[in-house]
């Protein structure tokens, strides 16, 4: 029994290994799991309490559980017997495509994430860049929706920054699920946004049983009263101005809604808009289709814009990016636009299925639109492309913005103006101009457009344009 034997190192140490293994597995795996566990559930207790839209249980689920609901939802299996049938791929073959669709789009909800590192992390990026304002927000009405009620934020799409923004400010009122683009495929990034609740789509795939797959998914969490937001125009406007809606993501989500169900679809209008898109001239390049820019080019751009912010951050110098504001308007309840819809045949209204998406989404953009935030930029860009061929003094520039915001006033839409001070609101949106070379000042003081860059300042004006277009229209 005291007696030893030899072995070879090879294989004392696979034992190790293994011994290792098994305590990790069995002992020590469940303890952090346990610990981590009772921590998560601690904190989604303690944000329930804080949040005017609670945590529904579907985003808690385990991840697996999803994916396999998915899978064999029978809508997707239907999809599955009908393609084996009419193309002839064995049903094996297309469970599997369907298992790989499931598994690439399910997000992983991670509470601790998204409520400590997500929002820490959105916090200090956006102060960083923006000073953030929050237009207003109507959140005794979020508050007062029936519980058995799904929420979706339906927002303009700026920038890329509207993700991070968006999660911010929303932060304190729910936690959101994004559909997000095959470009943030990347490790760590989809680790990270799939623990955020953000789940990957494929843009204009022409697989109808991915399209099968992704539509139930997004069904599935509006049944489950999943909070999500959803850009209509599908894309970020490539010319500044507020696009036209697509059916995509809010397609798939009412498609077949039944107004005689018990839970309802309320969507929240968010209006985002930024003194400065970082992203701007990319985005006027894609607008006039011209070649994109070498990952070169773009990264000696992207180092030398950090280099020269750390520069002028040095030298005390640094103004931000002027102001990102974001309002969000009044609850839409998708039973009450049925019954409008149908005017005097609301009990009929209550019987029928939603078949076109197309007039909702139009009413939906037409709300983002109305909520637009007016910001300095442009206001002053405004001013500037209805005066392009003169000479402005401040004075000046500063009279047609006050007669531009009386304007918009009258028709009932609002403008930040930073600390309610339209003198310095408009040398703000003076400032950002300036320093970019897009307003040229000369000796004398006077202001003009540079016109090698008046692709720029229509960008910027773009985004209050149909504001302006609509306080001109005489009410009767």
């Amino acid at each position: 029994m005291t007696s030893s034997i030899a072995i070879p190192f090879w294989l004392y140490s696979l034992l190790v290994f293994i011994a290792v293994l098994w305590v990790l597995q069995h002992c020590l795996l469940p303890s952090a799991r346990w610990f981590f566990r009772r921590r998560a559930n601690r904190l989604i207790d303690e944000v329930n309490n804080k949040l005017a839209l609670r945590i529904p249980s579907f985003k808690l689920t385990r991840r697996e559980v999803l994916i396999d609901r998915l899978v064999y939802n029978e809508r997707v299996i239907a999809s599955v017997d009908e393609m084996a049938r009419t193309e002839g791929v064995p049903r094996e073959v297309l469970l599997e495509r369907v298992q790989t669709y499931a598994r690439e789009i399910v997000p992983a909800f991670n509470a601790i994430l998204y409520f400590k590192a997500a929002y820490w992390l959105a916090k200090r990026l956006v102060h960083a860049v923006y000073r953030v304002r929050l237009g207003f927000a109507d959140d005794k009405a979020l508050e007062q929706l029936d519980d058995n009620s799904s929420v979706v934020f339906v927002m303009n799409h700026r920038s890329n920054m509207d993700y991070i923004l968006a999660t911010y400010l929303a932060a304190e009122r729910t936690a959101l699920s994004y559909a997000v683009g095959e470009w943030a495929r990347l490790w760590p990034l989809q680790q990270l946004i799939r623990s955020m609740g953000g789940y990957f789509v494929r843009r204009d795939s022409g697989d109808a049983l991915y399209r099968r797959v992704l539509e139930v998914y997004v069904q599935m969490s509006a049944e489950g009263g999943v909070p999500q937001a959803i850009f209509p125009e599908g894309k970020l406007s490539r010319d500044g101005a507020l696009g036209q809606a697509k059916l995509g993501l809010l397609g798939y989500l009412v498609r077949g809604f039944d107004p005689s169900a018990s839970r309802d679809i309320v969507f929240v209008p968010v209006g985002i808009n930024y003194d400065r898109v970082l992203e701007d001239r990319t985005l006027l390049r894609a607008n006039q289709r011209l070649p994109r820019r070498g990952r070169a080019y773009v990264s000696l751009k992207s180092f030398a814009f950090l280099g020269k912010n750390l520069w002028q951050a040095l030298l005390g110098k640094r103004y931000r990016n002027g102001y990102a504001c974001v309002n969000f308007g009044k609850p839409l309840s998708l039973k009450q636009w049925v019954a409008e819809q149908h005017g005097d045949e609301t009990d009929k209204a209550k019987l029928a299925p939603l078949t076109d998406a197309a007039p909702l989404a139009n009413a939906l953009m037409h709300r983002i639109g109305e909520i637009t935030p007016v910001l300095p930029v442009a206001l002053v860009a405004t001013v500037f492309t209805q005066h392009l061929n003169e000479s402005l003094s401040e004075i000046a520039l500063k009279s047609h913005v006050y007669t531009l915001l009386n304007q918009l006033d009258d028709a009932g839409y609002r403008a930040y103006i930073p600390r309610s001070d339209v003198d310095y609101a408009v040398s703000v949106g003076l400032r950002m101009f300036t320093l970019r070379h897009i307003v040229l000042e000369n000796d004398d003081g006077e202001l003009t457009v540079n016109t090698d860059e008046l692709d720029l300042l229509n960008y910027y004006a773009n985004s209050i344009r149909h504001l302006v277009k609509q306080s001109q229209t005489p009410t009767t």
